[in-house]
């Protein structure tokens, strides 16, 4: 009695029910993968490869971003709110468009290199051997990249105020407006002249 009851639970069972066809056989539900096998390059999406492309950042500097160390694009993007001068704009331009355009090569390179990889197991299967190098060299190519985009963001910090940076996360939404309200215990005057508030 117990194992047709544990049967059936497992019959109804989302994680192992099974799809009936048209003509009365049993198959898998479609995995979160399915589609993807139609792809130029198996692990990238086109959105992937068009961010690549046009030397976006892909994700790859947030470990700058979230931490207070702003990135050029979204700096230029919000110069006016941020109150970033003439010569703040065109220094961190010039950062900008190198960014840009080293990430465009670097980007180049890693796609060159998944696209590699990819091709190996369209082959066939690679052995261990080739497996290890083509896997070192993806690995290395994307490190290229992030650090393209994370060197950016290290430029770029020198050239900005600590009120600038902070307006920078608040603008960003990483942190609250200090200007929004006084934390208890802080002189009010105080306070908005250290945050610049006035």
């Amino acid at each position: 009695m117990r194992i047709a009851h544990v049967a059936l639970l497992m019959m109804a069972s989302p994680t192992v029910a099974l799809s009936q066809t048209h003509d009365g056989s049993h198959r898998s539900p479609p995995t979160a993968y399915a589609g993807e096998e139609t792809r130029l390059i198996k692990s990238l999406s086109e959105q992937d490869l068009e961010e690549i492309a046009r030397g976006g950042g892909w994700g790859l500097a947030r470990a700058a971003e979230l931490n207070g160390v702003p990135g050029p694009t979204h700096l230029l993007e919000l110069a006016d709110q941020i109150g970033l001068s003439e010569q703040q704009r065109d220094d961190i331009e010039a950062i900008r468009e190198q960014m840009q355009a080293d990430a465009i090569t670097a980007g180049e390179r890693f796609v060159a290199a998944e696209q590699a990889l990819d091709a190996a197991f369209q082959q066939g299967a690679p052995d261990a051997e080739a497996l290890e190098q083509l896997v070192a060299k993806t690995g290395q190519a994307r490190a290229a990249l992030r650090l393209v985009h994370l060197n950016a963001h290290l430029l770029t910090l020198p050239l900005l105020t600590d009120a600038q940076v902070g307006q920078y996360s608040v603008l960003r939404g990483y942190s609250d407006d200090p200007c929004a309200s006084v934390p208890e215990g802080h002189d009010p005057d105080m306070w908005r002249s250290h945050n610049r508030c006035n």
